[in-house]
């Protein structure tokens, strides 16, 4: 079989895979998941898994947590260096290939099955039109697509960390307030897992509502105090700063959404994409972030003839990356 090995690189986990041009990049022949820190590299992981499997894979290709420029690659918050060079060495591999995560992501969207998905608009794809992601996550990403006549072709951005641009009163003064106390404010300083606290600590200290004792002693303790205004936020009775925290956030996301949308002219749909958006799905379908999304003057009547998906498969990455990878296998 002609198989390659595929990855997802994160800093918490690591997820690897054997995929075949007979059954494509949306399913796995078999795959492991490893924790990144107990591992000293990428070498060590790939290394083991293949001497656990009897595939003998001659391209790999990785998504990777990290800017990814001439081959080389830093996984944000993991002390590896990677390079496709000498992984290719190491591992006795024809050739790898480092891929930025939101890049694999989006390689994957040609490929998402129905499962894969929930639709906040259905609007109407134009074949052959451009397609956007965002994904917040732990930072903001984001990327997109271009039709070259016969396929798509995935394409990096660092869109997330450009200058965060308020649409309510209420967002003007939270980005005053974060000026004040970090200087450049960038959509994933308030759009992102790192954000959340952001908004959050906003709201309490310009007493927006009180912090009730119990959340302020939950947020001390936790290592990241993220989870816990989300999980807070959509439980019962949640507290008025976790809620407006919530919403808020749900408000920029879909503004940035749509900002992304216009840039690309996204008339193939927009994806949202990284571990946040499936979390708050019910806030999500409530239909202001559509109102939000669309809200772009007179272009508001082409943006909302755009599809609008939310990628609930967590193995996008996972997915795209040996889309990519296959290509090579194939060639």
């Amino acid at each position: 079989m002609n198989t390659m090995l595929a990855g997802d690189i994160g800093g918490t986990k690591t997820n690897l895979a054997i995929f075949s041009l007979e059954a494509g990049a949306h399913t796995p022949l078999i795959e492991s998941t490893f924790p990144s820190s107990r591992y000293d590299s990428l070498i060590a992981i790939a290394g083991e898994f293949l001497s656990q499997v009897d595939y003998t894979p001659t391209v790999a290709s990785f998504g990777v947590a990290g800017p990814v420029i001439e081959g080389e690659a830093t996984i944000t918050n993991l002390p590896w260096r990677m390079s496709e060079a000498k992984l290719a060495e190491a591992l006795g591999l024809d050739s790898v290939h480092l891929l930025n995560d939101l890049v694999a992501i989006a390689n994957a969207v040609p490929i998402l099955e129905p499962d894969d998905v929930h639709t906040l608009n259905q609007g109407s794809s134009v074949q052959g039109g451009a397609i956007g992601i965002v994904a917040p996550g732990t930072g903001l990403g984001e990327a997109y697509l271009t039709w070259d006549g016969g396929q798509y072709h995935a394409y990096a951005s660092e869109g997330g960390h450009a200058d965060f641009a308020p649409t309510t009163a209420r967002q003007t003064d939270l980005l005053r307030y974060l000026q004040q106390h970090r200087g450049h404010v960038s959509f994933e300083s308030v759009c992102s897992g790192k954000g959340l606290p952001n908004i959050y600590n906003f709201l309490k200290d310009t007493g927006f509502a009180p912090e009730p004792d119990w959340l302020a002693l939950e947020l001390t303790s936790a290592a990241d105090p993220t989870p816990v205004i989300v999980n807070s936020a959509l439980g019962h009775n949640p507290p008025e700063l976790c809620r407006a925290t919530l919403e808020t956030f749900v408000e920029i996301l879909a503004a940035e959404a749509g900002n992304m949308a216009l840039k690309v002219l996204a008339a193939g749909g927009m994806y949202l994409g990284g571990g946040i958006p499936p979390r708050i799905l019910p806030l999500l379908q409530a239909g202001q972030f559509m109102e939000i999304f669309k809200n772009k003057g007179r272009f508001s009547a082409l943006l909302g003839k755009m599809p609008v998906h939310v990628i609930l498969n967590g193995k996008a990455a996972l997915f795209g990356a040996a889309r990519y990878g296959l290509k090579v296998v194939a060639q």
